[in-house]
């Protein structure tokens, strides 16, 4: 089939196009020099002219704790605007098939654990992330509504998956706008060849979260996308139609960061930074769905670290110059 992967460039998006043109897939790619997502008429003309039979939608600004607080209005207009512009061009030009990838963040703050499809909705979302939260829970609800009233007339099936936290190779070493576990990994890194004697991480260390190995992950869209309509419909509803995907297990920050300095070879101590925000105090996905349609995480945590750290040696420097705007988003 001939694939468009938007987002090519992120983590997600190069595993997923990876993966696909293994399996003889033919893979439509475009960077945002070529396609920018925040442009609805040029999303129209290449949809228009590219005769795209599936889409994975991986395009997205995606950082930590610290990019969501200090650019909430560019987290949530741009991937309310990528989701909108993408998913609705698919369906003009006749795409019959999607999958948008969502995130872990849209369950409420304090939802019960482990958090299964249904609490969506249920409660407050965590503040520190929101803006991003509100974005991914508009674009799988732009996914069901799209099949709610297209799906019988114009043959459309728009699925969504909410992977928990994905880390592995080709992610955003960033220094303050990336993820938890590659700003770990490059903190430690660089403190280390600099004889630094501690390393800041933020918060307590006491908050948990589930790790997916992006390998994996794609593993789990490629399953869920493959599936006939009748046995997605026969494990999702009208109104809950995502899956979630993650390994079911969890741990604490201070044990990841453990790891992460293991791994990375750092002797020197860590100092907990008390003044700054946890976020939420666990996310720990329901996996029971994904599992009964025979996916599961194969990558263990400490092996999936080394192949990170091993990435992270083969294509950056010891001091990591800071991205440019262009560079930090995933859609690049």
């Amino acid at each position: 089939m001939r694939i468009f992967v938007a987002g090519h460039r992120g983590m997600v998006g190069q595993a997923t196009a990876r993966r696909l043109r293994e399996l003889g897939h033919d893979v439509v790619t475009r960077t945002r020099a070529e396609l920018d997502l925040l442009d609805q008429a040029a999303v129209a003309r290449f949809f228009a002219t590219e005769h795209i039979d599936q889409v994975y939608l991986a395009a997205a600004r995606v950082g930590g704790i610290h990019a969501n607080m200090t650019y909430p209005a560019q987290f949530i207009y741009e991937n309310l605007a990528i989701a909108t512009h993408v998913t609705h061009q698919a369906f003009v030009s006749g795409v019959k098939r999607l999958l948008f990838l969502g995130s872990s963040c849209i369950y409420p703050r304090l939802a019960v654990q482990p958090m299964r499809e249904e609490y969506l909705l249920d409660g407050k979302l965590e503040a520190t992330n929101e803006p991003y939260a509100i974005a991914k829970i508009a674009g799988l609800k732009l996914c069901e509504s799209y099949n709610r009233q297209y799906g019988a007339t114009h043959g459309i099936d728009y699925r969504s998956v909410m992977p928990t936290n994905l880390y592995g190779p080709g992610d955003n070493y960033h220094p303050e706008n990336s993820h938890v576990v590659p700003a770990l990994v490059q903190r430690f890194h660089i403190a280390k060849m600099d004889n630094a004697p501690s390393v800041p991480v933020w918060g307590s260390g006491r908050a948990r979260r589930e790790f997916l190995y992006v390998d994996d992950m794609v593993e789990g869209c490629i399953a869920v996308m493959n599936l006939s309509r009748a046995e997605y419909q026969r494990h999702t509803d009208a109104m809950r139609g995502h899956i979630n995907l993650g390994t079911g297990e969890d741990v604490s920050i201070a044990e990841l960061t453990e790891r992460v300095r293991e791994v990375v070879g750092y002797t020197g101590s860590i100092h907990y930074d008390l003044s700054q925000p946890d976020g939420t105090p666990r996310k720990l996905l329901d996996v029971s769905r994904a599992a009964s349609l025979g996916w599961h995480a194969t990558v263990p945590l400490a092996e999936g670290l080394r192949r990170t750290y091993a990435d992270f040696l083969g294509t950056r420097e010891f001091h990591i110059p800071v991205p440019t705007r262009a560079q930090e988003a995933a859609h690049v």
